[in-house]
Parts: C-alpha cells; sequence; structure tokens
C-alpha cells in the first residue's frame, strides 16, 4: 500500500487515431462513392466530426478543394448516372 498522500491520476490515454495521408486517401475515395461524410470517416476510421475539424484545418488546401469537388463529381453522377465518367472509356455506337 503506498504512503503518498498525492491522488493518483489516471494514465494518460493517448489517441492513435491520426489523420494520416493514407487515411485521408481511403476518406475522399470513399466520399466520391458515397456522397457521405460519415460514411467515408466510417470507411478511413475516423469519426465524422474529426473530419470536419481537419478540413477545417486543412482549409484552401487540396484536400479542402479535393474534398469539394468530390461531392460535386458526385451528386453530378447521381443526377445522370448513364453520363460518361471521367476516365471511363466512350461507348462506340
Amino acid at each position: 500500500m503506498s504512503t503518498d498522500p498525492r491522488p493518483q491520476s489516471a494514465p494518460a490515454i493517448r489517441s492513435h487515431a491520426r489523420w494520416t495521408p493514407a487515411k485521408q486517401r481511403i476518406f475522399l475515395a470513399a466520399l466520391f462513392e458515397t456522397g457521405s461524410v460519415a460514411a467515408a470517416s466510417r470507411a478511413a476510421g475516423m469519426s465524422r466530426s474529426s473530419a470536419n475539424r481537419l478540413r477545417r484545418r486543412l482549409t484552401g488546401t487540396a484536400f479542402d478543394r479535393t474534398w469539394d469537388q468530390l461531392l460535386s463529381a458526385h451528386a453530378r453522377r447521381l443526377a445522370d448516372p448513364f453520363a460518361p465518367q471521367a476516365g471511363a472509356p466512350a461507348a462506340r455506337g
């Protein structure tokens, strides 16, 4: 038994959840596929709120611009699912 009168503090829990470049790529790919920040965050193993914090922190960067572009591309794909996709071969008639 310890005779130290100082209160024992709980050990610090360090989160290993960090937005690595790989997680950012997974998030962006899933964002294009789903159009959902929550679903894309889950795919990357992160939370929706942490994705939004990351975006605010990276405002104006390639990550931020790509986020907007992918959501727009997803919306266009939903609006016209038969439109040719970028990178897809054109149909021959």
